[in-house]
């Protein structure tokens, strides 16, 4: 583990994956005009441009404030990039990208130079908590842009390019091809055997909602071996799902009638997605479908123990395969494709039980409300997860194509409203072992 190396090599890694991550960042912004870099896509999100100056911010606070006792490098940004600084409406009045990309640069030379005298054997935790923080914003931030083309309405190849530049870029392009004929099988379910199994994350790299680990013993049941493709949610269009409220919760019906919506907010009549899994759809859409084909939603522990279990050795894996790091030939993630893949593209990153594609490609919804485990200490502030404790926002896990390596893992934990439609959330159904045995 890293947490072992010696403390030269442990600053040259921390130096290394702030690089890597702060290039990956800046790749987003590359010929970004300046309406797309100020303007508000959607009112319950902050503008591109804030985003990126609130990752300067952050990493200026806790690392040279906090830690290094500096003084504030830029005063006059403290309020306008601060999380609880402005109202999300009034942040569209931004400096340039030039004037933040100083801002940002600035910043980070001097975190570089405080590094080389940083002690990490009592700071670890918070640079890895910055690295992660400056990930989960660069994922919003594609989340934004792609929102931004669905209201202009560039929508013609899913605003991520055609399938054959997408093939030239992608080691095992012949799974990019599989033919929607095949589409029957990804109805498949695996049966998860009752028992213990140890959810959550005691690493340094875990954060504060991720810990403490715990024991949870869950009954039998069933989950599907892949997330829920576009061909298979075609058929609950094509049967009048978001016209019978049958298939609908109160609140998600509730939901609908404001919405007035007939399809996925991502959409496409392509053959080319039927194998790829849904996307930008609510938590709603999400139960009501499973609804529609007997099923369910997953608990978040139900989701976790199917990813992360390796019954026979009796072990918590970080990864769905193992816990050797990622490659780009085990899942889908961090724009190595820039787009969603099939769900049976990624053989190799298969989990324990034989789940697909869990890690990359989209977020899974699950039953569960995003709360704390027992014994939960909040790291490094309280407004990073505990304010988000208020039974009003559901788990999503797994990650997607836009997910940094740095917060991929079986444990992290993603959160939002029941409502919220974006391009990176899908899912995954579940049944009860009791269901299964009264059909046979």
């Amino acid at each position: 583990m890293i947490s072992e190396l010696s403390k030269s090599s442990l600053k040259e890694r921390i130096f290394h994956t702030f690089h890597q991550c702060r290039a990956k960042t800046l790749t987003l912004f590359e010929g970004i005009d300046d309406a797309t870099f100020c303007s508000q896509a959607h009112p319950d999100f902050s503008p591109v441009g804030w985003h990126l100056g609130h990752i300067a911010y952050t990493e200026s606070l806790w690392l040279l404030e906090r830690s290094a006792g500096l003084p504030c490098l830029f005063p006059r940004y403290r309020k306008l990039f601060a999380a609880d600084g402005l109202p999300k409406s009034e942040r569209v009045r931004l400096p340039n990208l030039e004037e933040i990309r100083y801002y940002l640069d600035t910043v980070r030379e001097r975190v570089l130079h405080y590094l080389e005298v940083a002690d990490l054997a009592q700071q670890e935790r918070l640079w890895r908590f910055i690295l992660q923080h400056e990930s989960q914003h660069s994922e919003i931030i594609t989340f934004i842009l792609e929102l931004g083309k669905q209201e202009k309405g560039d929508r013609g190849t899913r605003g991520w390019g055609d399938t054959e530049r997408t093939n030239e870029r992608f080691s095992v392009s012949p799974l990019l091809k599989f033919s929607a004929s095949s589409h029957h099988h990804r109805s498949e379910m695996i049966q998860i055997p009752a028992g213990e199994f140890e959810m959550g994350d005691g690493s340094v790299d875990a954060l504060d909602n991720e810990q403490p680990v715990q024991q949870v013993y869950l009954k039998t049941y069933w989950i599907d071996r892949y997330p829920v493709t576009c061909g298979q949610y075609r058929a609950f269009m094509e049967a009048g799902g978001y016209q019978n409220s049958r298939w609908w919760s109160e609140a998600g019906w509730k939901w609908l009638q404001t919405e007035q919506i007939t399809q996925p907010l991502y959409w496409y009549e392509n053959s080319m997605w039927e194998n790829h899994p849904v996307c930008g759809v609510s938590w709603y859409e999400a139960e009501a479908y499973s609804r529609f084909v007997g099923k369910r939603l997953p608990t978040e522990a139900e989701w976790e123990k199917a990813a992360s279990w390796d019954a026979q050795a009796n072990f918590r894996r970080i990864y769905p395969w193992g816990n050797e790091e990622l490659t780009p030939q085990l899942c889908n993630h961090n724009h190595f494709i820039g787009t969603t893949t099939p769900v049976n593209a990624f053989p190799a990153g298969q989990s324990a039980y034989g789940l697909c594609d869990v890690l990359g490609n989209v977020w899974e919804w699950t039953a569960s409300w995003f709360d704390g485990y027992p014994g939960f200490q909040s790291y490094p502030y309280v407004g990073y997860s505990q304010v988000y404790f208020d039974q009003q926002h559901r788990v999503l896990k797994g990650g997607s194509w836009a997910t940094r390596p740095w917060a991929l893992r079986c444990s992290f934990r993603n959160w939002y409203h029941p409502g919220v439609r974006q391009i990176l959330a899908g899912f995954r159904c579940a049944v009860d072992e009791s269901l299964v045995s009264n059909s046979t």
